[in-house]
C-alpha cells in the first residue's frame, strides 16, 4: 500500500517531449469521435522521411491506433477559420460602429468624471462656510450640529473623489482594440504565422469547446464563439436583405458571403 500510494505521488520521471505541441498545436484540442478521448500524435519514421499523425491511444476504443494525417485533419481545421473570416465591407461596418459606441462611452464617461468634480469643488465651498460658522458660532449645540454636517460632506467628497480615480483611463479605439479587431477580421491569419501561443489563443477565442474529429466526416459541427456567431448572422440577415429587395446601388459594394479565401 505504502509503494502505491509513493507512486501515485511521486514525479514523473518519463521525459516530456518539448516540441511535441508545436509540431501538433491541436493535440488535446481534437477529440475522438468513437470515444470522446483526446487525439494523441506522433511523428512516424517511414524510409526516406518522417510523417506526423495524429491518432486515438484509447484501448477500449474502435480507432485506436488508427491514424490520421497531420496534414488532413489540419487541414479541415484551416477550412473551418477561413469561414469565420467575414467580408471587408462587413468588417469595416462594424469597425465603424463599435468605434462610435466606444467613442460615446468615452464621451459620456469624460461627462461624469467632470461633474464629479464639479460635486467636489462644491462640497469644498460648503465645508469651507461651516467652518467659518464653527469659528463665529457661540452656541454649543450649534458648533455640534455644524461639525456633524461638515463630517458629512467629507465623507461624500471622498466617495466623489474615489469614483473619479477609479474610473478607468480612456485611450483611442485604435490603441486598446487593435489586436482583437485584427483576429476578429482574419483569425485564420493569426493560426497560420503566430506562435505556439497565438495559435492556443486562437483555440480559446474562436471556439466555445473543444472539436471531435470523425475519421470519414472530417470535424464536427463546432460550437463558434459568440463575436464569431453575430458576425455570420449579420452576414446571413444582409445576405436576405440583398436577395429580397437589393441595395441599389449599394450592392456592387457589400458582398456579405463569409470568405474562404
Amino acid at each position: 500500500m505504502l509503494n502505491i500510494q509513493k507512486r501515485l505521488t511521486e514525479t514523473v520521471k518519463v521525459p516530456a517531449r518539448k516540441d511535441i505541441h508545436v509540431d501538433f498545436p491541436l493535440r488535446g484540442f481534437i477529440l475522438c469521435d468513437d470515444c470522446g478521448r483526446p487525439l494523441t500524435s506522433c511523428w512516424s519514421q517511414g524510409k526516406r522521411q518522417k510523417f506526423a499523425y495524429y491518432l486515438c491511444h484509447n484501448k477500449d476504443c474502435s480507432s485506436k491506433g488508427k491514424s490520421i494525417p497531420r496534414d488532413k485533419l489540419e487541414g479541415d481545421f484551416d477550412k473551418l477559420l477561413k469561414t469565420m473570416r467575414p467580408t471587408q465591407p462587413l468588417f469595416d461596418l462594424l469597425s465603424a460602429m463599435f468605434k462610435d459606441a466606444w467613442e460615446q462611452q468615452a464621451s459620456h464617461t469624460t461627462a461624469l468624471i467632470q461633474s464629479a468634480k464639479q460635486k467636489v469643488v462644491g462640497i469644498e465651498r460648503q465645508i469651507e462656510q461651516l467652518v467659518d460658522r464653527v469659528v463665529e458660532a457661540t452656541v454649543p449645540s450649534a458648533i455640534t450640529r455644524y461639525e456633524q454636517r461638515i463630517a458629512q460632506l467629507e465623507k461624500e467628497k471622498l466617495l466623489m473623489e474615489e469614483s473619479i480615480y477609479s474610473t478607468p483611463p480612456q485611450g483611442r479605439f485604435e490603441e486598446l482594440f487593435e489586436h482583437a479587431m485584427n483576429f476578429l477580421s482574419n483569425p485564420y491569419k493569426l493560426w497560420t504565422f503566430g506562435q505556439l501561443a497565438h495559435k492556443r489563443t486562437v483555440l480559446k477565442l474562436a471556439l466555445l469547446d473543444r472539436l471531435t474529429y470523425n475519421r470519414k466526416t472530417g470535424l464536427q459541427t463546432p460550437l463558434i464563439a459568440l463575436p464569431f456567431k453575430v458576425l455570420d448572422n449579420l452576414n446571413g440577415e444582409i445576405l436576405k436583405m440583398v436577395e429580397d429587395s437589393g441595395f441599389e446601388p449599394l450592392t456592387p459594394c457589400v458582398q456579405s458571403r463569409c470568405s474562404t479565401k
